[in-house]
């Protein structure tokens, strides 16, 4: 999703989805370039520099907040990657950025004090392993990867980047990290762009099973901004998640509950996409194929926000 003003908006409006946006960046550092440095501190309170790693450790970078359902739907999976790679090899670093979809209970950052509080929130509820690093209140280290709500970088041990996913999914990154340190160990090589160099797909069942869980961390506020930006797709989003969020999390519930939230997400996204075709013609809020070059100006220039 593309929208446009300042870095920490007050809510996700309807005119985030139909501003004549896209373009055909993802925005942030491509495959092949340096990833630019930051240093910054974990939750815990330990300084972290991307630096650091180069030449010891390849980096797997993913950003997101407490209030995106794409963060919600993706932070399990990666979580478990972490558990799967030699931590000699891969170091997996989470950046906590602004809420995608801010609301009376997580209203968007005007100071470090509620930014920290919401990355606790985010790691306790969804019991993150990563190390959560807190970017500042003006977002400089988002700025310089994309602005996007939840994308995934892999930066080698060169200190380059080595694939990038606009939109985190567990099983590109795991395809993409695989193939990454085979080639360092067959070529012994530090740098290699991998599977592509970038991934731009969106994984529309995440807003569909997440979307609820996000969002009522945001409250109530948010939820209604979801609603009015996305109209009956926001409505039916928002109840196919909430019946399947048990589901999803307690796999053993009855096939009829199954059943249930199938139907619910195979007609919200059967609806949004009748409704996308007529309203948005060949492009439209779900077209995830384009993006949007940041510019480093704070404050005033389009900006990525996010679904």
């Amino acid at each position: 999703m593309f929208g446009f003003g300042k870095y920490n908006y007050e809510a996700f409006t309807k005119d985030m989805l139909e501003k004549d946006l896209e373009t055909e960046s993802f925005g942030g550092p491509e495959a092949g370039e340096r990833a630019p440095d930051f240093e910054a501190r974990t939750l815990d309170g330990d300084k972290v520099r991307l630096s650091d790693f180069e030449g010891e450790k390849n980096v797997v970078l993913t950003f997101g907040s407490a209030t995106c359902p794409m963060t919600a739907g993706s932070l399990s999976g990666i979580n478990d990657l972490q558990q799967e790679y030699d931590p000699d090899d891969v170091q997996f670093l989470f950046v906590y950025v602004r809420e995608a979809h801010p609301g009376d209970e997580l209203p968007a950052h005007s100071s470090m004090e509620e930014k920290v509080r919401a990355a606790e929130l985010l790691r306790s509820e969804e019991e993150v392993d990563l190390p959560i690093i807190v970017d500042d209140v003006r977002g400089n280290i988002h700025r310089r990867y994309s602005r996007l709500p939840n994308p995934t970088f892999i930066i080698d041990k060169s200190g380059r980047v080595a694939f990038r996913c606009k939109w985190t999914q567990p099983d590109v990154v795991e395809k993409a990290l695989d193939e990454l340190l085979e080639r360092q160990e067959e070529r012994d090589v530090e740098h290699a762009i991998v599977n592509g160099g970038e991934n731009s797909s969106m994984p529309l069942t995440y807003a569909m099973l997440y979307a609820h869980r996000a969002l009522d961390r945001g409250g109530r506020k948010a939820k209604q901004d979801f609603r009015d930006a996305l109209g009956v797709r926001g409505t039916l989003a928002l109840a196919a998640s909430r019946v399947a969020e048990p589901i999803a999390l307690n796999p053993g519930k009855t096939l009829a509950g199954v059943a249930l939230t199938g139907g619910v997400i195979a007609g919200a996204v059967y609806l949004g996409r009748q409704l996308r075709n007529r309203r948005f013609a060949a492009r439209g809020p779900y077209r995830v194929h384009g993006g949007i070059r940041p510019s480093d100006t704070v404050g005033g220039d389009y900006e990525a926000v996010g679904i």
